[in-house]
């Protein structure tokens, strides 16, 4: 038996351009468009849910989910400079409307790695002046959404974005630059600094809401335990990759590879932690790798402990309450999935920490960035030649857990005690 903690409440993530479909011109779309996805799909297909939100809003009020944190796709909005679809701002608006109907609360986040074209054509976030293009975004859809909405994630994983397109080089705009890897880190905290100030400026006079940005923290471990070279690439990896990152993000306290362009005054930047966990790394020659161990379907390592290792933290840094924003497997088959889901609650009931929200990655199988949708994350199944969605075995058993408040002994019997992890 296992008892959620008072309050504790599961949820289910999702991405704009990972679900919505549509051909928007956006750098994913055109990234998708020059062929670069592993097995040539597209995200102007992905799950079609821009036309079925009501069908994946009742599917989520089926299976019990009243948590559903999702992103905004900026180029729908804004597909101009300076020129705003308020078409697409009330298809959100109405999007958010069926979901407070059915009892659902949103968590949404303005930057998942997507943004329009003529942003990626003017220098996107390599450069710092172009953070009020950004800004002026954020404070269009405020206008229009914020009385809707009571909590944000202004940026998703600056350090994945920064490090995947502009070190090294595997999505768009597929440069390689240490300096704009660093640029880009800089920009996005000016971005979330100035944003999270807005958001309260904004809707403090009318409502409380609570600000955060999502970070991606992994666990990073010497590949020899003993050798200088392996223990000295570590630390340089976690600091450069998250801890410096948190610090500057939450705090504005800044330290390299971070710098204070903006000349922010320190402070509290954020209402909760916003945890995002997967995986450990094992570090060698300032290179990273996996430990012997078991697998998920792309070769990432499955390691529960370290979602607890990593939230201490950033716990303190700043002691605020820690939402978990997403965490999942890549598991075709969900032949594994719910043994994963369990064994990282267990180690969050297991925790002291105040670990209050756990957005399980994700809702339904989605596009999974350049592994296209041969990835599947989801705990309900997506045909694509139909886009017909299933509840999966793992969807079933995240319903009986959020309808238990925990996981009963018959229900551990039924989904987790015959599942097993794939090893090398």
């Amino acid at each position: 038996m296992l008892r959620f903690k008072e309050g504790f409440r599961l949820g289910v993530a999702t991405a704009s351009t990972q679900i919505e479909g549509g051909f928007v011109d956006s750098n994913w779309t055109n990234f998708c468009d020059e062929g670069h996805i592993k097995d040539n799909s597209h995200c102007g297909i992905a799950t079609d849910h821009y036309n079925r939100y009501l069908e994946d809003a009742r599917l989520l009020k089926e299976m019990g989910i009243k948590d559903y944190r999702f992103s905004l796709e900026w180029a729908r909005i804004e597909p101009e400079l300076g020129q705003f679809s308020y078409a697409a701002l009330n298809h959100y608006r109405v999007e958010l409307l069926v979901l407070k109907e059915m009892g659902i609360k949103p968590l949404l986040t303005f930057y998942h790695f997507s943004h329009p074209m003529w942003f990626e054509e003017l220098g996107g976030f390599t450069k710092k002046e172009n953070s009020i293009y950004f800004l002026e975004y954020v404070a269009e859809v405020l206008k229009v959404l914020g009385d809707l909405v009571d909590e944000y994630v202004t940026i998703n994983e600056p350090n994945v974005y920064a490090v995947q397109s502009y070190f090294f080089g595997e999505w768009p705009p597929m440069k390689k630059s240490l300096k704009l890897t660093i640029d880009v880190m800089n920009n996005l905290a000016v971005c979330h600094h100035k944003a999270y100030e807005m958001i309260h400026r904004v809707l403090d006079k009318h409502k409380e809401v609570k600000v955060g940005y999502a970070h991606h923290v992994r666990i990073f471990e010497p590949l020899e335990k003993n050798n200088p070279v392996h223990i000295i690439s570590t630390k340089l990896f976690e600091k450069a990759f998250q801890l410096e990152l948190d610090k500057a993000f939450m705090l504005a306290e800044f330290n390299f590879p971070m710098k204070n362009i903006a000349k922010t005054k320190p402070g509290i930047y954020c209402d909760f932690i916003a945890i995002n966990y997967y995986t450990r790394s094992a570090v060698g020659n300032f290179k990273d790798t996996y430990f012997e161990g078991p697998k998920n379907d792309l070769g990432w390592e499955i390691y529960p402990e370290g979602i607890i290792e990593v939230a201490k933290k950033s716990y303190e840094l700043v002691a605020m309450p820690i939402y978990i924003t997403e965490n999942g497997t890549c598991d075709n088959q969900d032949s594994f999935r719910s043994k994963y889901i369990y064994d990282h609650l267990k180690e969050i009931m297991d925790s002291a920490l105040p670990i209050e929200r756990y957005y399980h990655w994700c809702f339904v199988d989605n596009f999974e960035w350049k592994e296209g949708n041969s990835a599947r994350f989801g705990i309900v199944f997506n045909d694509y030649s139909t886009q017909t969605r299933t509840i999966k075995e793992s969807g079933h058993f995240y319903s009986q857990m959020i309808k238990d408040n925990g996981v009963t002994d018959a229900a551990y019997e039924q989904y987790v005690a015959h599942q097993s992890y794939h090893y090398d």
